[in-house]
């Protein structure tokens, strides 16, 4: 007896889509998804679509009408919930345009629940277009099965950060002048990496740091790394210990 096929197929397409879904839902979609669906993917009406909308989870939906601009979905069911994100944020300078969206690409594969820029001295950025990184957020999540977006949040200088740091999530401070290994001191709970500029911490800033409650320097090995280097190096060594990689 043949097997029956998987469904959805493994080639469906999948998109997140800001809004909460539900079994029965007619989702009306135009501009960039209506055109990736149609005229890339070059759906018809009874394919399917998988959606994931940061809320409830993943469903897949078909196709019920095709325009040459727009293109309407119907809800069918649920594949799965939203996943559980450890609780693990990434604070990091900005950097250069290229290297940042690879630095958030890489921070939402890797399972990071919130992404937070932070204004330092050395820091050679100081506009960002987070339009343009959520959007890297969002395809990264949709091409990796993710189901749950990182928070990004607004930058924020340094000290305003520590002003108000609680102790009770640890802060990891990738410390170029050297600490403890990380995985020798990573532990599950509330955690965040703080990863400097490319120029480094200037040494009030260190002090600043590790003065801060709850802050344990960390050495990330004996080679010098770039700053998105550090940063996806940090998050796979912590999620291999304490996180969901366990």
């Amino acid at each position: 007896m043949p097997a029956t096929p998987a469904w959805p197929p493994a080639s469906t397409p999948r998109l997140f889509v800001d809004q909460a879904l539900c079994a029965g839902l007619a989702l009306a979609l135009d501009g960039a998804q209506a055109n990736y669906l149609g005229n890339v993917m070059r759906l018809k009406i009874g394919d399917p679509v998988r959606l994931f909308d940061n809320r409830t989870g993943e469903w897949v939906a078909e196709v019920t009408d095709s325009a040459k601009r727009s293109l309407t979905l119907h809800i069918t069911s649920k594949l799965r919930e939203r996943e559980d994100v450890p609780d693990l944020w990434l604070l990091f300078a900005p950097i250069k345009k290229g290297p940042i969206d690879w630095l958030v690409e890489k921070a939402t594969e890797l399972g990071a629940a919130r992404l937070q820029p932070i204004i330092t001295q050395r820091t050679i950025v100081d506009r960002l277009n987070l339009d343009r990184l959520r959007a890297n957020m969002i395809e990264a999540a949709e091409q990796c099965d993710r189901t749950a977006l990182p928070i990004l949040c607004e930058p924020v200088k340094l000290p305003t950060l520590l002003k108000g740091w609680e102790e009770s999530r640890v802060l990891l401070f990738a410390d170029e002048t050297g600490g403890l290994p990380i995985a020798q001191v990573a532990q599950p709970g509330p955690t965040a990496i703080l990863i400097g500029p490319e120029g480094g911490f200037t040494p009030e800033e260190r002090e600043m740091v590790r003065a801060t409650p709850g802050a344990t320097p960390i050495s990330l090995g004996p080679r010098i790394l770039r700053a998105e280097t550090a940063a996806a190096a940090a998050i796979s060594a912590w999620m291999s210990k304490a996180g969901d990689w366990r």
